[in-house]
């Protein structure tokens, strides 16, 4: 009788699940090193499973978790992984037992006899002065004014300024959106993808894995740049205004967009 694999001895290696899923998020090599700070020839390595140059096994660990993070794997798992296929982490070392000196027994203090004396003869002496300023009973009370009475039904005045009214919320978001700027909003409906938005200078206004549920926006005065990994997985709006077939699934669109129509961009 043979007994088959297990679904472990059927799942990628760590390499190579990343390299899948960055695959599947429409992301180059150069693209998730830029995203993640992991230099371009440790990213080709560790897809090919090769962890040589990543310097050790804490380095590695760390590489492992920001490129799982940016084509949506999950961490944990990946370093998991990865430990049970070089031997699992080293087991802490017990700390040596510590010896508590003997503590040294202080001496009991004796009561200072003439400290409590002199504050026995403070304390009765402010007890007579206060008696003697105060006239040694209610005679120097006064009762506080209450304030005037109103007859019933008529209403106290009242003192400050009134209160500010309280805005009025605004009637929808499109409304909201200014005439003399360029706005685009990005929401990932149908899966995630990875995005890159940039002003009219260049200048990078955003950049990585837009998960599903997720959405952006991104406003600017002439000009907003798109870059889209996975066209088929976004809901776009410009300007207030949804924009329909953005592209297919997997497909990579670059889009530029101004002020005005949709169409105009």
């Amino acid at each position: 009788m043979s007994i088959g694999n297990s679904p472990e001895d059927d799942r990628p290696s760590v390499g190579r699940a990343l390299q899948q899923a960055r695959i599947r998020a429409g992301l180059s090599v150069d693209e998730v090193s830029s995203i993640t700070r992991v230099r371009v020839p440790l990213v080709r390595g560790i897809e090919q499973d090769d962890f040589s140059r990543c310097g050790g096994d804490v380095y590695a660990r760390g590489h492992i978790r920001a490129l799982a993070r940016e084509v949506g794997l999950d961490p944990a798992a990946l370093v998991a992984q990865y430990d049970a296929d070089h031997g699992g982490r080293p087991e802490p070392t017990p700390a040596a037992p510590l010896f508590e000196a003997e503590r040294i027994r202080s001496e009991p203090r004796r009561p200072n006899w003439t400290a409590a004396m002199v504050a026995a003869i403070v304390v009765v002496v402010g007890f007579v002065g206060f008696t003697l300023f105060t006239g040694g009973g209610d005679e120097g009370r006064t009762v506080a004014e209450e304030p005037p009475q109103t007859e019933p039904g008529t209403a106290r005045p009242t003192t400050g300024k009134p209160a500010d009214p309280e805005p009025e919320p605004s009637t929808s978001a499109v409304a909201g959106v200014p005439v003399n700027k360029v706005t685009v909003k990005l929401s990932a409906e149908n899966g995630q993808s990875w995005i890159s938005a940039r002003n009219h200078n260049g200048r990078l206004l955003h950049e990585g894995v837009l998960r599903e549920g997720d959405s952006r926006t991104f406003t600017d005065s002439k000009r907003i740049d798109l870059v889209l990994g996975n066209a088929g997985a976004v809901q776009l709006f410009v300007n207030g205004k949804e924009v329909k077939e953005v592209g297919a699934n997997g497909q990579v669109q670059r889009l530029s967009y101004t002020k005005g129509d949709p169409e105009a961009g």
